[in-house]
């Protein structure tokens, strides 16, 4: 969980106000504590899935989901319940919210674009600019009707600087060869700058949450996520069964290659279409698993996503057979390329296919209970833990 100091301080709307001590576990929300405030954040996240067609993003449709979303966001810190005072307090007087996404892969998917791609790292920049764009000027229009947050006299906002200004911040305290910050930049963003210096109704409006439990719900990827396997076990109440990516499904029926050799196939691989010889090259790249994505992309898409979001997002990275130097490589990078954090480094395995029984259709799952030689005694109980692979934990939305 590396939490950068200098960007989320430098780049944060309220430094006028205290000072981003530290993050929350997923590391997506980056506001000030101090002893007479809590900082909580409001989330909710644009499933971009359902804002892409064939033409690429719709931005008309993602203008209407962003203006009810910050309006029932800005609803909720009314009417939340507050265990103790000071995050009531802190709530009231900044009013931040945090609107993230959720289905970026499956946004990929119905492109046809890979992650480890140029284009995925453009459709990350474009499509996190319109949610910025429209989302900032959400909150100011709410700030015309309802009125701006208390604090909002010598915040960033009020002095017209939005973050991707707030980058100029960054570069001059730390000097341009050690902020490779990509700048660009297509949408008209004088007006919106205009609009955010009468008056913003939250202090914070954008973060990327982990989403593992309403993505799971919605039925797309979760949050910013790669796919983690085209092949895996879910579980819940109902039982346990198999999944199979119905993208990578729809394209292979596509192409009439789609049958119990492929299953078995995918099984044997454990889910992973590299190392399958008649799998078409192009699906062989955009079918690519977390682990087979490197981690550069992860960290560039993210990067252009930083530059448009007040407070940060839950990235997750991926590195196969970690070692010093990839560990070193990829965290200065990270810092490089302006990202204020980082979430879990993912470096096994959740499953493993079951290979001695293919035609099953099983997958081999761990037991709720160990399984002990005679001699150690009966099964025992598996302790529960905190986990990311636990698709029933509620703690991240």
């Amino acid at each position: 969980w590396f939490t950068f100091k200098d960007p989320c301080n430098l780049r944060s709307p309220q430094q006028h106000v205290g000072v981003v001590h530290s993050s929350n576990l997923c590391t997506e929300i980056t506001l000030n504590t101090n002893k007479e405030e809590i900082a909580v954040c409001n989330l909710g996240s644009v499933n971009l899935a359902q804002h892409v067609d064939e033409n690429g993003l719709d931005t008309d449709k993602l203008q209407r989901t962003i203006n009810t979303a910050v309006r029932m966001l800005d609803n909720v810190i009314d009417i939340n319940y507050y265990s103790v005072p000071q995050a009531e307090r802190s709530n009231m007087k900044h009013r931040p919210v945090g609107l993230g996404i959720m289905g970026f892969q499956d946004a990929l998917y119905k492109q046809g674009i890979s992650y480890a791609s140029e284009g995925a790292v453009q459709f990350a920049d474009n499509s996190m600019e319109a949610v910025s764009y429209y989302a900032i000027q959400a909150s100011a229009k709410l700030a015309e009707e309802r009125g701006a947050y208390q604090t909002f006299e010598g915040s960033l906002w009020s002095q017209g600087v939005l973050p991707i200004d707030s980058i100029d911040i960054l570069v001059k305290q730390r000097g341009e060869d050690y902020c490779k910050v990509d700048r660009s930049q297509t949408l008209d963003w004088n007006s919106v700058r205009e609009m955010a210096k009468k008056g913003m109704r939250n202090s914070n409006v954008m973060a990327i949450a982990p989403t593992a439990t309403i993505a799971n719900i919605t039925g797309v990827s979760q949050s910013i996520e790669p796919t983690y396997q085209n092949l895996y076990v879910k579980s819940n109440l109902s039982g346990e069964f198999t999944v199979v990516n119905p993208y990578l499904v729809n394209a292979l029926k596509e192409r009439g290659l789609w049958d119990n050799v492929m299953v078995n196939d995918l099984k044997y691989y454990d889910g992973s279409v590299q190392p399958i010889e008649r799998m078409p090259a192009d699906l062989k790249e955009q079918f690519r698993t977390a682990f087979e994505v490197e981690p550069r992309w992860l960290v560039e898409a993210a990067s252009r996503r930083q530059k448009w979001i007040d407070q940060a997002q839950s990235l997750n990275l991926y590195i196969a057979e970690a070692n010093g130097k990839k560990l070193d490589v990829t965290y200065k990078m990270a810092w490089l390329l302006g990202l204020k954090t980082t979430y879990y480094l993912r470096a096994i395995g959740a499953t493993q296919t079951e290979k001695s029984t293919i035609n099953d259709g099983k997958l081999n799952r761990v037991s709720s209970k160990v399984e002990e030689p005679a001699e150690f005694g009966q099964a025992a109980d598996v302790p529960q833990a905190c986990s990311i692979d636990d698709p029933d934990c509620e703690a991240c939305q």
